[in-house]
């Protein structure tokens, strides 16, 4: 073991984060090129778009909670995690090289269109991803102990994952999406593939109490009920995927309206089990529960933002009808400014976890913490609308929106892994992952709604309405009082080897 781990100092943290790193540039590079290329080289429209983005939560649903459950019981290459971050990160590159030849490979299998490879492409990037996902983050749990120290984990996972998702959009405004996807390629496969050997993993997790020395089987059943408060936007993904798929053309909206009630109901069910008394199973259990429906409405409105950013850019800001055929000089100017916009976002989003909300999160809480995060984020969105109207005002609203962005890629991860069992931490954050890909099949469906709106606004009116319901049911989620008195590293403690 490197003794920058035996004493967990910031550089075991900083190489610890680079796995999760990768995966995160990995998606910064799909999402600068993936929907900019799909509409400016082949011109597809934002419903087409949004289908093709729906390859990626499917991918999610499947892959992360099957990795994660696999990896909580494996052992080989001396890792349960390390496996699948050396396997997903050198799929994850070979799948980033195959961006710019959709159309390519669309003439070598003698398509007609490019949406069938687009989608290939797609849930392969994003399969690769979510094989290494969840074991990038898993890891932090597994090697880091409960309390300030984890918290301390992902914050600086997201410090350096968001410098160099600033440094991707960066990339991309001064040389080209292009070069971002080259040099991503390079930078996914080595932040996969070297860390991992200088990571030491424990042999045996740190299980401490009953509930977590029990029987560790899992049915599908049991899946299901744990993520009940997501069964309305499940029941909604799959509704969008078959109608999708058989090309209906729905010109209602019952279907939305019914999921949103059930979302609704399932959700107050929820706060109404949330009674004193209750075991401490119970009470982790719902508290589980709650993060799933407070996170979920957070990507809804996040996913929402990166998927049709640019539509809003081309109309909004640009002038131009999104069906429009841009020369050159202006696709290029497209892609500057969503880049810009993204980068500014991730440059909050990388500054503040580690050096302002980690210590403020010791002041006042997790929890609090991210619902002003939240907030802040809101009314960033919302001043969008009415303000975002030239490149200046989006950029430095998307400063005011990366405090919230900041808070949601690091302080959840801390605040849910702490009342899960820690022998299923990988099946548990397969199952948080759910929170954000069946929001992002939510929003890849809603191109057809937002052309039929008079304004390309109407995509941050989604955006800040979802993130202050998220906010509204944080209130509802408690900081977990639990902590340990020794905060050693779970290695040692365990004899890990």
């Amino acid at each position: 073991m490197l003794d920058i781990q035996k004493r967990l100092t910031n550089s075991f943290y900083i190489l610890l984060s680079l796995p999760a790193t990768a995966m995160g540039f990995a998606l910064c590079v799909q999402i600068a090129a993936l929907s900019w290329i799909l509409n400016t080289k082949y011109g597809l429209n934002l419903e087409d778009i949004g289908f093709v983005w729906l390859a990626g939560p499917l991918a999610g649903i499947l892959g992360q909670p099957i990795v994660g459950l696999i990896s909580d019981d494996v052992w080989f290459w001396r890792g349960r995690r390390r496996p699948f971050i050396l396997i997903g990160g050198v799929l994850a590159a070979l799948m980033i090289l195959a961006l710019p030849f959709i159309g390519v490979i669309s003439d070598a299998l003698g398509l007609a269109g490019v949406i069938g490879v687009a989608i290939a492409v797609a849930i392969s990037l994003d399969l690769a991803i979510n094989i290494s996902f969840n074991p990038t983050r898993s890891i932090i749990a597994d090697v880091t102990p409960e309390g300030e120290l984890r918290t301390k984990g992902y914050t600086w996972m997201q410090t350096v994952s968001g410098f160099f998702g600033v440094l991707a959009y960066l990339i991309g405004t001064y040389w080209d999406n292009y070069t971002l996807i080259y040099l991503g390629a390079i930078l996914v496969f080595l932040f996969s593939i070297i860390p991992p050997f200088f990571i030491e993993e424990p042999r045996q997790l740190n299980i401490n109490n009953e509930v977590n020395k029990s029987s560790t089987r899992t049915s599908w059943m049991d899946v299901l009920k744990t993520i009940q408060p997501l069964w309305g936007l499940l029941l909604y993904a799959v509704y969008r995927i078959v109608i999708r798929m058989n090309n209906i053309k729905v010109e209602h909206y019952w279907a939305e309206i019914i999921c949103l009630i059930l979302t609704g109901l399932l959700i107050a069910h929820l706060i109404r089990k949330d009674k004193p008394g209750l075991s401490e199973t119970a009470a982790d259990a719902i508290a589980f529960q709650k993060i799933l429906a407070a996170h979920a409405f957070t990507w809804l409105g996040v996913q929402t933002m990166f998927i049709y950013n640019f539509g809003y850019i081309k109309e909004v800001i640009m002038g131009y009808n999104i069906s429009d055929v841009l020369n050159a000089t202006q696709n290029d100017q497209l892609g500057d400014i969503n880049n810009v916009s993204f980068a500014i976002l991730n440059t909050v989003g990388f500054l503040l976890p580690a050096f302002v909300l980690e210590p403020l999160a010791e002041k006042i809480g997790r929890v609090k913490t991210h619902i002003l995060c939240l907030a802040v984020m809101t009314l960033g969105y919302g001043t969008i609308v009415f303000l975002g109207k030239s490149s200046v005002s989006l950029f430095i609203l998307m400063g005011v929106a990366g405090i919230g962005w900041a808070a949601v890629v690091s302080l959840p991860f801390a605040i849910m892994s702490e009342v899960v069992n820690p022998a299923r931490m990988g099946l548990y954050m397969g199952l948080f992952n759910l929170s954000v890909v069946l929001p992002q099949l939510v929003a890849s469906s809603l191109g057809g709604f937002i052309e039929k709106q008079e304004s390309r606004s109407a995509i941050y009116i989604i955006c800040a309405i979802a993130l202050g319901i998220s906010a509204i049911l944080w209130l509802w989620v408690k900081d977990n009082k639990k902590s340990i008195k020794e905060n050693n590293n779970p290695l040692a403690a365990t004899g890990g080897h």
